[in-house]
């Protein structure tokens, strides 16, 4: 986006701005502004793209999403009941977000499990005991190269698979 992509702010909106809207709906519960809320965010993610530095896209953007939701609340009082509703979601999407994470961890386990065992133990010793290629080349008496290969090979498994097992997932949600 820095590069005036809009391409790829459409992407990043296109993904984002539904969870962000029904993030929004379920603490204040009006549709009106919770779209300007939503667009607030992107209006203001797209004008400051140059100077930003974000590490982590979705933190960010349900943070701001938050803190537009406080503003609303500060420019038009709001109820005990409003902040309670507000405090709640901000927990459980917390929860949320370490159980995708753990589901995920363990998706990804379970398809290390499945490499061919010297591609795995390359990849364990690299990627979970974090060794540098040239501590496992020497630890293992191999090449660097042959590291390199290896862990490239593990890496190209686990995206195709979990590229499968995305589009497996849409699937399902589109059947429903």
């Amino acid at each position: 986006m820095k590069e005036e992509d809009n391409a790829s702010f459409k992407a990043v909106y296109d993904k984002y701005a539904k969870a962000l809207f029904f993030y929004a709906h379920n603490i204040i519960k009006d549709r009106a502004v919770c779209e300007d809320i939503i667009q607030e965010v992107f209006i203001s993610l797209w004008s400051k793209r140059k100077s930003n530095t974000i590490t982590s896209l979705k933190p960010y953007l349900f943070q701001a999403v938050k803190y537009q939701i406080f503003n609303h609340f500060r420019n038009n009082k709001f109820s005990k009941e409003d902040l309670t509703r507000l405090n709640i979601i901000d927990v459980s999407m917390n929860v949320s977000q370490k159980l995708e994470y753990s589901e995920l961890d363990q998706i990804i386990r379970d398809y290390v499990a499945k490499l061919p065992k010297r591609c795995r133990h390359i990849f364990v010793l690299s990627r979970y005991q974090h060794k540098s290629n040239k501590e496992i080349a020497e630890e293992l008496e191999i090449s660097v190269q042959a590291v390199k290969n290896q862990i490239s090979k593990a890496l190209a498994f686990l995206r195709s698979n979990l590229q499968l097992e995305d589009a497996v997932f849409l699937f399902l949600v589109l059947l429903h």
